[in-house]
């Protein structure tokens, strides 16, 4: 803020004229500078106190050249802050450094539960891993079962045939009999013909 900003700020919380403010401001001024410039202190409560203070002979350094340069005493303007006008700038400064303090512990809290979100992810990776590796250990316990039973219907069956296929040459040698046995009577019955003739 600049001095014509001040102004404003004035004419607007006084509800009087730029000029009016104006007016205000540098009677304002005036009266701290004369006052200070006189040696008086100038203590405004709340606000701070103006005091001029003596600054004793000493030697600097030109920060381009680098070389020692000496200054003479002088008599400067000094400004202590008051208790109220300090507690001012320090609760803006504190709720500043409140707010920043939030966002960092929220940013924190976010990294921790990025963090912990990250381990659980392996955990549970590893828990669905087990859990399809135990429904597979299932599946191929059921398929062996399954196979198990189909092997044993089969077993059960092929006695079955066996014995069906046992039953089979027996029959075919009765065919074969019955065969021999119609022959045998064919010609039989030639012969018997043929001396009948």
């Amino acid at each position: 803020m600049n001095k014509a900003q001040l102004i404003d700020a004035v004419a607007e919380k006084l509800e009087v004229s730029r000029r009016a403010a104006g007016e205000a401001v540098d009677a304002v001024l005036d009266g701290i500078t004369g006052a200070v410039v006189s040696g008086d202190k100038v203590s405004l409560t709340g606000f701070g106190t103006f005091e001029s203070a003596k600054r004793p002979a000493r030697i600097a350094r030109n920060p381009r050249t680098g070389e020692q340069v000496r200054v003479a005493a002088a008599t400067v303007p000094k400004f202590r802050a008051g208790q109220a006008f300090k507690d001012s700038v320090n609760g803006a400064k504190g709720a500043a450094k409140k707010a920043a303090a939030k966002k960092g512990a929220a940013k924190k809290a976010t990294a921790a539960t990025r963090a912990a979100a990250a381990k659980k992810a392996p955990a549970a990776k590893a828990a669905t891993a087990k859990k399809t590796t135990a429904k597979k250990a299932v599946a191929k316990s059921t398929v062996k079962k399954t196979a198990t039973n189909a092997t044993a219907k089969r077993a059960a069956a092929r006695p079955v045939s066996k014995k069906t296929a046992a039953k089979a040459p027996a029959t075919k040698t009765a065919v074969k009999k019955t065969a021999a046995k119609s022959a045998a009577a064919k010609k039989s019955t030639a012969k018997k013909a043929a001396k009948k003739r």
